[in-house]
């Protein structure tokens, strides 16, 4: 049976590489390299009607009057915290615009422009602390959490599927108690919060030169760039400089990037050592803004209220392409083989800890594991 293909409706929403942007091959950078969006110096928003689709990425509706007062208000504390401790002067026309006049101010230049990204680089930090803070607040188990993220993310991935967006397929799942303890018995950081992958979502493309222009669409979609975690980004299967420079559009516009081309190499990178060389991936983890339904929020304490409707939920993503699935389910680079390594080397771990020697159980000793 013959894949789908994008319908005329469809090609109005999904960007070929040709079509690529600044702002999207930013965004899609910051993706793939695990930046911080709080390095940036500027945006890149063409127009209104981006901004507003960035800001509804964020689950904000402005159309609502309290997400409109909401924002307000985390404007107001990002310039009272500027003014607090830096003596930031924030001209009165900048302090009084609102979020789509403040990204488009960002997109621009001159003195303005720099006190915009400025506020905007303090609001991002309130708004997710706060949210953070609405989290713990919530009377709600992760897998309430993980029901609401996966119903945002199947809508958005099911509508791409219905338009014949290059998808071969699909795959959302949660990780079971075993493999979560697995995980941690094999990290050096054995600490609950840092396993990012309760919650992931696996996207298999038609084609290697579908991920790009998919990875786009979903953020665009489904979460914004500004929410994609530093230094949690694996990228073994695309180099990003390279990559730009076979494709005369995309070189074009990576000329024109604020960072320079290495700037990300500077960051912690995450390291699977399960991982085999010849495995190949794009993997990052959100902190998937997520809009809380109002009979939840009713459940929670009065003071919730002034933190808003929005919380933070950590969720991975992997996205491939066909050719390099098959390859990865190949000998050594295989998940069979890989979930066979970590549990050896748990199994080494419990028995013997760090650098010691199992004379009792030499069938246990674990062959030093390939870095990716």
């Amino acid at each position: 049976m013959a894949p789908p293909r994008l319908t005329p409706e469809t090609d109005k929403f999904y960007r070929t590489l040709e079509q690529f942007r600044l702002a999207d091959l930013e965004a899609t950078r910051l993706l793939l390299r695990g930046g911080s969006v709080i390095d940036w110096h500027r945006l890149n928003f063409g127009s209104e009607d981006e901004a507003h689709q960035f800001i509804n990425a964020q689950d904000f509706n402005l159309d609502n009057p309290r997400d409109v007062e909401r924002i307000a208000a985390v404007r107001d504390e990002a310039i009272a915290y500027l003014r607090r401790h830096f003596d930031f002067p924030v001209p009165k026309p900048v302090a009084a615009l609102d979020l789509p006049g403040l990204l488009m101010l960002a997109s621009s230049s001159g003195h303005r422009q720099m006190c915009a990204c400025a506020i905007l680089k303090c609001m991002h930090i309130v708004h997710h602390l706060e949210g953070r803070e609405l989290l713990f607040m919530l009377p709600f188990s992760d897998q309430e959490l993980f029901h609401l993220v996966e119903e945002k993310v199947y809508r958005v991935m099911g509508g791409m599927l219905a338009h014949g967006f290059p998808i071969l397929e699909f795959i959302g799942g949660r990780k079971n108690k075993d493999s979560l303890y697995q995980k941690l018995l094999s990290k050096s950081e054995t600490i609950a919060a840092n396993i990012y992958d309760k919650l992931r979502f696996r996207i298999v493309t038609r084609e290697p030169h579908d991920v790009f222009p998919t990875l786009e669409y979903m953020l665009r979609h489904i979460f914004p760039f500004n929410y994609v975690i530093p230094g949690q980004s694996t990228n073994t299967m695309v180099h990003f400089r390279s990559y730009c420079e076979e494709h005369p559009h995309l070189a074009t516009l990576f000329s024109e990037m604020q960072l320079k081309p290495d700037h990300e190499d500077e960051l912690t990178r995450m390291e699977n050592h399960f991982s085999a060389q010849s495995y190949s991936i794009i993997h990052f983890v959100v902190d998937m803004p997520l809009r809380v339904p109002e009979a939840m929020l009713e459940r929670a304490p009065p003071q919730a209220r002034a933190l808003g409707p929005v919380v933070f939920v950590l969720t991975e993503f992997q996205i491939l392409d066909r050719a390099t699935e098959q390859t990865n389910e190949i000998g050594d680079a295989s998940h069979a083989a890989y979930k066979e390594r970590q549990k050896r080397a748990v199994m080494h771990r419990l028995k013997v800890g760090v650098g010691g020697a199992d004379t009792h159980n030499s069938h246990v000793s674990v062959t030093p594991p390939k870095k990716t």
